[in-house]
């Protein structure tokens, strides 16, 4: 599935920044109807290290009310979450009416991190995909618009990008011992996004596949997703 991804799909700067005024103001203007509308969304990112999702996540964020958003990036789960079924953290931050939630990362974790690493057992990862298959039919149901992108970048420049995020000054607190020990489980994780999109992604809430080797590219194609997700709910 991820292997038929075009990810020689480029844009150039000019272009990039003309589609970026673009559709950052017709974001803008559509979340503004959704607020009026009490329409709340949800924005899912996920993507292999380095794939962009922080740019990606700015440049939505960035055509937003700043009093209407709030971005959940998420890692390890607490004590007090690990105690709990493994979606009730996510629950705790569904957005109020008209608000929009932006997970960096998020429940898929259980099928792909906690798959591969083997936090979570056989029979726990495989029923997952049933539980967040129900879990977003409720949110959707609820009148969530819901949006999932998964980045995806070739193996060849996530180590473009690695490198160079070891040799900027700005950028090499970015790159750490675990996502050099994760890229050697590169092929794991390759299978475990492909059955995710195969058992995840459903009428109600769809992935989008984004080409992500261009950042400007993937920029882009998640606004312009973003926007037409919008559109068709209001």
């Amino acid at each position: 599935m991820l292997s038929r991804l075009d990810v020689s799909k480029r844009l150039d700067k000019r272009t990039f920044e003309r589609e970026l005024l673009k559709y950052q103001s017709i974001l803008n203007g559509l979340q503004r109807r959704a607020a009026r509308a009490s329409v709340s969304t949800i924005l899912v990112f996920e993507g292999v290290d380095a794939a962009g999702k922080g740019g990606a996540i700015r440049r939505v964020t960035a055509a937003l009310d700043a009093r209407e958003y709030q971005v959940m990036s998420i890692g390890p789960p607490t004590d007090e979450e690990a105690a709990h079924h493994y979606l009730w953290r996510f629950w705790r931050h569904l957005p109020r009416a008209g608000r929009v939630t932006i997970f960096d990362r998020s429940w898929y974790g259980r099928v792909l991190v906690e798959r591969v690493e083997g936090f979570a057992r056989p029979a726990e990862w495989l029923r997952a995909y049933a539980e967040v298959n129900q879990f977003e039919d409720q949110l959707v149901a609820h009148g969530i618009v819901l949006v999932k992108c998964w980045i995806h970048i070739t193996k060849d420049e996530q180590l473009r990008r690695f490198k160079a995020r070891q040799t900027s000054r700005f950028k090499n607190w970015k790159i750490t011992d675990e996502d050099w020990r994760n890229r050697k489980k590169w092929d794991q994780y390759e299978q475990a996004v492909n059955d995710m999109v195969e058992r995840t992604s459903t009428r109600a809430a769809p992935w989008t596949l984004v080409e992500g080797n261009d950042k400007y590219y993937a920029r882009i194609s998640v606004l312009r997703t973003a926007c037409a997700r919008l559109r068709k709910a209001l």
